[in-house]
């Protein structure tokens, strides 16, 4: 955990070794106007982050390769003019993306919340959501919505196009959507979805909606589905790795078009555009609840989102809430 104490000075040091070339000890105290022990107990929190760090007594410590960090200022720039969020709050950690915006008060509608490093993230059903530093996106909006949570049907399907678009304008082609609310890559997860709402069911709501994207995700870390992440993605099409303030760009640009006009077009706007990224349509799939599983042929979703399974030669109808989808071994 990063003390506040002492943060400030903890992320310019960050920022004079994200350059990827040797810094001395000496020179780094200098910069950041405290003493050589100083700069090594911070550059101890940078190794307990999973930064991989390098030290030579004569050239003084490297991160190697580099650290390209979040930044408004790249953001905002990469965004079209006069589309950049009225609140943009970068985290050099937080428990999660979605906490911040849900424990913080009096934050306007489409804030967006960005980390470097989530301890606590969420997925779907409770899960963890593996947040290495300055790796991948961690990426929350607040938005609130009048009309109650009937507004929102098929809102995490729609934010699965958004993502998919965002992708595709930084050069990330074929990626699929696995309904109800991840991104996948030839069956890999890519990127999820967590939407958690609050306030009034039947009138103002506010929805903090959550994307989880991997981009540089290390080799051996230990995830308990089949992942793929852009880095490896863009090496298979021969394209350069795209920068995550790009990536961090896209995505606000893409969330808030959709967020802006949801309300009034509903899913069925959307409800096409998800089909044509739809996995497994048409194939045999198992779709898993608390208390039952039901196979059959994944027909797409309805203008509300729900999901249509062909069993036995008839339809049924699935909503969202604690279900999953598994392609039939």
């Amino acid at each position: 955990m990063i003390d506040d104490l002492h943060q400030d000075t903890f992320l310019r040091l960050l920022h004079l070794l994200a350059d990827g070339d040797y810094h001395s000890g000496e020179e780094l105290g200098a910069l950041l106007g405290v003493s050589r022990a100083a700069v090594w107990k911070h550059v101890q929190k940078l190794e307990h982050l999973g930064v991989e760090l390098s030290s030579q007594r004569s050239k003084g410590y490297r991160i190697a390769g580099g650290l390209e960090l979040l930044q408004e200022q790249a953001i905002v720039a990469a965004m079209p003019e006069g589309s950049a969020p009225p609140l943009l709050v970068i985290l050099p950690e937080t428990d999660s993306t979605n906490s911040y915006l849900i424990n913080t008060q009096g934050l306007p509608t489409a804030t967006v919340c960005l980390a470097e490093r989530q301890l606590a993230g969420r997925g779907r059903r409770g899960r963890a959501w593996v947040s290495p530093f300055a790796r991948n996106i961690y990426l929350s909006v607040l938005w609130r919505f009048e009309g109650g949570a009937s507004v929102l049907e098929g809102l995490s399907l729609a934010v699965g196009v958004a993502i998919t678009r965002a992708l595709a304008s930084v050069g990330i082609e074929g990626v699929s959507l696995k309904w109800p609310n991840d991104v996948l890559y030839r069956d890999n997860k890519l990127a999820g979805i967590l939407l958690e709402m609050s306030g009034d069911p039947a009138g103002e709501c506010q929805v903090v909606i959550g994307v989880g994207v991997n981009v540089h995700m290390a080799k051996d870390v230990a995830i308990d589905q089949p992942w793929t992440d852009i880095a490896a993605i863009a090496a298979e099409q021969q394209l350069a790795v795209p920068d995550r303030n790009s990536l961090a760009a896209a995505l606000i640009n893409e969330l808030q078009a959709l967020l802006q006009s949801f309300a009034s077009r509903g899913f069925a706007h959307w409800q096409q555009q998800w089909m044509n990224s739809a996995a497994y349509i048409n194939e045999q799939v198992c779709v898993l609840t608390a208390n039952s599983e039901v196979c059959g042929i994944l027909r797409g979703v309805d203008a509300s989102g729900a999901l249509l399974l062909t069993v036995d030669g008839q339809s049924q109808v699935f909503h969202g809430g604690e279900v999953s989808v598994r392609r039939r071994e």
